[in-house]
């Protein structure tokens, strides 16, 4: 189904692989009639050229990328203009569009979701931006529909923003990467790697994008194969997909860990163009003649079967069959990752959930970016044509990614097919993929097609006891469960015809209800504030020395950013970064916040021109054994406040609020072995925040250990490889070694002011 090549490729005529080695030179020029330089062979993809025309830098391998556009959603747009707006925003100096598929807000209620919007309506009026209202489409749709175009690049700030299959090459990023290009900057990075994926044969009847994409994540996740790389789809295969079936695929990529994607495009994205309105934005895309990618995927369409992506995360992948063939072995597998990923905090059992044989789920959805396209909702109805859900427990909800998709399934009939069943049907909203829509009940078992299902994402809470989890599957096999009352059926069991919709866009919805300023910005339009819209409180610069106390210790394989700042009704607070901050770490580590602001508070003192000792009198013996073997050290010039450690922090989402939420409570750095993702430690970065490495083995220190690091400031300037720290215990000082990696100028000088924020102020 699915083969990694162990080493670099070449492509040749789009069609051949010729892998590395000796004898790859005379292969190519037997083929092509000339030899190929390797490093010219590189140029050849596809995603190299994009990069090549929004490069700024003049060097290719440092590259400072401008892109054409941006988007955020309600969850990360205030938090953006804020921060840009203190760091001297006048207008936004492109299109920037800001949609609300993240409204529904389920812990505090009040005006607090409504005045997050009229922020953003009354900011896209001022700045010049488009603002797309509650209701009429989730982020990636909205872009697919009314943004891409081929050879364009969009960030987002959002980790899904994968719009690769229309030719656009989109990154999801945290929040203070659209604030330096806001404010004119740039996305600065190594010229990424380059991975082809493969595509030959054509898919089955049952066979939809999630079972591809759960195919490809869990062949490359666990290894890196593709991590921080642009995923390339090439192939014969492509030229057998559907747009939307193309589409399905991409945006799942991010779980693999990839950089970006793009696709080789054709008659079948032209035509996807000119059904939106938009054929001038179709370019066709394809490999040179022969082109170089750091490794190849080798996808054989044909054999990929209905898969699912057992909890909790996207990489725990099965054929369908594969589970019902062995149930007692895998739940019993799956069980015990539990136990991992939820510290054993609460009891977890899938064992009851199988009946004479056979595995019943809960619940059903079908939403969002990845599960509520067209296509995908068209083959869910013909799946449950005639048949009905039952009057038990298990429920099956549909959210369809737009209104224009939703037009279109009630003009053809698809959505009446689909409510006669006793399913529900519901507008455009995230809701079921950050745990804000339909949460399970406790211990019940969900299956979905949405993005992610990471521990408590669905919005259960182990603080409060409870657990309900999320397998990830295709809409087709959904619908295949739902008709069978819940039980756990692939699709390719279905024994029907699953019809050709044509789709027909309805432009007018979106004429008749999104504000599009046109670039136009009004500066006298006063921003409508709600009074739970907070400035970003005051940080100080990176002091001469630092003290830090390590305020929480995480050994999980991967922690997620849910897990560093939960999704969910955390979002009530998303806002107001104080307000928010109390959550940070609550379902991993829920002694985090008192410890983090204990130790804040002996900085905050100290930046007030008091002595720390005075609030936190335990400092005293600390700095005394520091003063033994570096005496120049004192409050006035050594910082205090709080790090974690982490195995490999930062798998998931692009919101900046999982570095954010530390900062404001005093956090000063982060220390890894590795960091799961490059916007995770961007994130890091952005908000003033160190992310030390350390080799791994056995850890110097421990959880509540004090750890003194002299002269980082001056390390930081100096560009030190190694920063010596100490551990500072009863006996003395522990010495003990970290790094921080590659940093760009621009980054050293952030980390230096303590944040983007005083590095666009001063």
């Amino acid at each position: 189904m699915i083969e990694l090549l162990q080493g670099g490729a070449y492509l040749v005529g789009g069609t051949e692989i010729v892998e590395e080695g000796e004898q790859a030179g005379a292969a190519i020029a037997a083929r092509t009639g000339k030899a190929v330089a390797k490093e010219e062979a590189r140029k050849n993809t596809m995603a190299y050229g994009i990069l090549e025309e929004h490069n700024t830098s003049g060097n290719m391998d440092k590259l400072k990328i401008r892109f054409d556009k941006l988007t955020s959603h309600d969850i990360t747009f205030v938090g953006i203009i804020q921060t840009a707006r203190a760091s001297g925003l006048t207008r936004f100096p492109m299109p920037y569009v800001l949609t609300n598929c993240h409204n529904s807000l389920c812990a505090v209620g009040g005006t607090i979701n409504e005045d997050d919007h009229m922020f953003g309506l009354s900011c896209a009026k001022k700045y010049g931006g488009v603002y797309v209202p509650p209701h009429q489409a989730v982020i990636h749709q909205f872009a697919r529909e009314m943004l891409a175009e081929g050879g364009g690049m969009i960030l987002g700030s959002d980790s899904h923003t994968r719009y690769g299959a229309l030719g656009t090459m989109a990154m999801g990023e945290g929040g203070p990467e659209l604030v330096k290009q806001l404010l004119n900057q740039t996305y600065d990075i190594n010229l990424p790697g380059v991975v082809g994926v493969y595509l030959e044969g054509a898919a089955v009847k049952g066979v939809g994008p999630q079972d591809v994409a759960l195919a490809l994540i869990g062949a490359v996740f666990q290894n890196g194969y593709v991590k921080n790389k642009v995923m390339e789809f090439v192939g014969p295969g492509v030229a057998s997909l559907s747009a939307d079936f193309r589409i399905g695929v991409d945006v799942m990529t991010t779980e693999t860990t990839c950089l970006s994607s793009v696709w080789q495009t054709d008659d079948t994205i032209r035509e996807f163009y000119d059904i939106h309105g938009r054929v001038d934005a179709y370019r066709e895309l394809k490999p040179g003649q022969v082109a170089y990618y750091d490794g190849m995927i080798k996808v054989d369409l044909s054999k990929v079967r209905p898969m699912i992506a057992m909890p909790f995360h996207p990489s725990n992948t099965y054929t369908i069959e594969e589970l019902n063939a062995n149930l007692g072995d895998i739940l019993h597998e799956t069980e015990k990752r539990a136990m991992v990923s939820l510290d054993g905090a609460v009891a977890y059992s899938l064992q009851d959930k199988v009946k004479n044989g056979r595995f019943l789920v809960d619940q059903g959805i079908i939403a969002g970016c990845a599960g509520g396209g067209f296509e995908n909702i068209c083959a869910a109805a013909d799946i449950l044509k005639g048949s009905y859900i039952g009057s038990d427990g298990f429920t099956l909800s549909v959210y369809p990614a737009s209104m224009p998709v939703y037009m279109e399934l009630i003009r053809n009939g698809c959505a009446a097919t689909i409510l006669e069943t006793g399913a529900v049907m519901k507008t455009a909203f995230c809701g079921p993929c950050f745990g804000a829509g339909d949460t399970p009940a406790n211990n019940a078992f969900s299956i979905r097609h949405s993005t992610r299902n990471f521990p408590n994402r669905e919005g259960s809470k182990l603080q409060n006891g409870q657990i309900s989890s999320v397998a990830l599957m295709d809409a087709r096999s959904i619908a295949a469960t739902a008709a069978n009352k819940g039980v756990l059926t692939p699709a390719t069991d279905f024994d029907g015809e699953l019809g050709r919709y044509k789709y027909h866009f309805d432009s007018k919805i979106y004429a008749n209800r999104v504000f599009d300023s046109h670039g136009v910005a009004d500066p006298d339009v006063e921003i409508q504030f709600g009074p739970n819209i907070k400035d970003w409180p005051a940080m100080g610069a990176l002091p001469e020395n630092l003290m830090l106390r390590v305020v929480s210790e995480i050994h999980d394989p991967v922690t997620t950013t849910d897990e560093l700042i939960p999704s969910g009704e955390t979002s009530s607070y998303r806002s107001n970064p104080l307000g928010l901050a109390e959550f940070t770490l609550s379902r991993k580590d829920p002694e985090y916040v008192g410890r983090a602001k204990e130790i804040h508070r002996a900085e905050e003192e100290r930046m007030a021109g008091g002595h720390p000792c005075q609030v936190l009198p335990m400092l005293k013996e600390v700095m005394g054994t520091v003063k033994e073997r570096f005496p120049e050290a004192n409050h006035t010039n050594t910082g205090f406040g709080s790090t974690i450690f982490a195995v490999k922090p930062g798998d998931g989402s692009a919101r900046e609020q999982a570095a954010s939420c530390q900062k404001v409570l005093g956090g000063w750095a982060n220390i890894a072995h590795e960091y799961a993702t490059k916007r995770y430690r961007s994130n890091l970065i952005n908000w003033g925040m160190l992310p030390f490495l350390i080799e791994e083995g056995e850890l110097p220190f421990c959880n509540l250990d004090y750890l003194f690091i002299p002269g980082i400031r001056k390390a930081v300037e100096e560009k030190d490889e190694v920063i010596p720290a100490y551990v500072v215990g009863e006996e003395g000082l522990k010495a003990f070694d970290l790094r921080l990696g590659e940093l760009t100028d621009e980054e050293r000088e952030i980390i230096l002011k303590g944040c983007l924020i005083n590095y666009n102020r001063v």
